[in-house]
């Protein structure tokens, strides 16, 4: 099994929003941002080769919104998924399973395409698109908070394509045999999956939006687009401290220049140990 990071471009959010209740004297160290509040945050996903399945975890923001939409975000960068596929000799059709952490537009956008002739279809033509029921329902019929998070053009053409498949509570399904176990977590959204993968001697944790980079390692920093953000807090303790003590490498979906990093147990709590790249490790 090989696995890749991939980059799909950049794009900026609100610095206050990133980082809840911690104050701007303290993430602006972490996170600097421009005149107008932004931070710039990435949008990484993970492919992976194993045997005649190639699995893609989220697929970033896509390319099909409105110029209105993509300036309150500010995409820029050079990379884009299908840039990043064809480095490594895959295009979209070579993907055979789409595992989508949640259903937010900067994690599952480049889900759908939007034709030549204005027409909406799944991007991956002969892939399966993972998601779960709990939190496909709870995106398909989204509360006043995060609607403009859950875009039905991101959503609704997986679904009529036939392409939509669920994850059931406590079971990897056997097509998506690389992960070992997935973690659902309720602070940030309903049921969002963070899938683990043994690779390389090591657990490899994709860690979607509940650990969105370095900057959020410490447990007061939690976003304020979290539904439940004591929720987060729990949650994200659990895990790092399970982390720490196993030596995982946390694969980070937001941050702009950590792709992985590891945890450690300190006097303070769980702390960064180190950053690297996955082809480094």
């Amino acid at each position: 099994m090989t696995v890749h990071t991939l980059d799909t471009g950049l794009f900026k959010l609100d610095g206050g929003a990133m980082f809840g209740v911690v104050p701007k004297s303290m993430w602006q160290k972490l996170s600097p941002p421009d005149a107008n509040n932004m931070c710039t945050w990435a949008m990484r996903c993970l492919l992976i080769e194993d045997g005649n399945r190639l699995v893609l975890v989220d697929n970033g923001i896509g390319d099909k919104q409105d110029e209105k939409f993509r300036g309150h975000f500010y995409l820029h960068g050079d990379d884009s998924l299908e840039k990043s596929l064809r480095q490594l000799g895959f295009t979209s059709a070579d993907v055979t399973d789409v595992f989508l952490t949640h259903l937010h537009f900067d994690h599952c956008g480049g889900s759908v395409v939007r034709t030549a002739a204005g027409q909406l279809e799944p991007a991956f033509a002969n892939a399966t698109y993972w998601s779960n029921e709990a939190h496909w329902d709870w995106a398909v019929h989204p509360n006043p908070r995060e609607k403009a998070s859950f875009l039905r053009e991101n959503i609704l053409p997986i679904q009529e394509s036939g392409q939509l498949q669920f994850v059931a509570g406590g079971r990897v399904p056997e097509a998506l045999t690389p992960f070992s176990d997935i973690v659902f977590a309720d602070g940030h959204t309903e049921k969002m999956m963070v899938p683990l993968l043994p690779y390389k001697g090591r657990t490899l944790a994709f860690m979607a939006d509940l650990l969105p980079s370095v900057a959020h390692i410490p447990l007061p920093y939690v976003m304020s687009y979290d539904v439940r953000p004591l929720v987060t807090l729990t949650e994200k303790e659990e895990i790092l401290r399970r982390a720490a003590a196993e030596n995982w490498v946390l694969v980070l979906e937001h941050d702009p220049l950590h792709a992985c990093c590891t945890v450690q147990q300190t006097e303070k709590g769980v702390r960064l140990a180190e950053t690297f790249r996955l082809e480094d490790l």
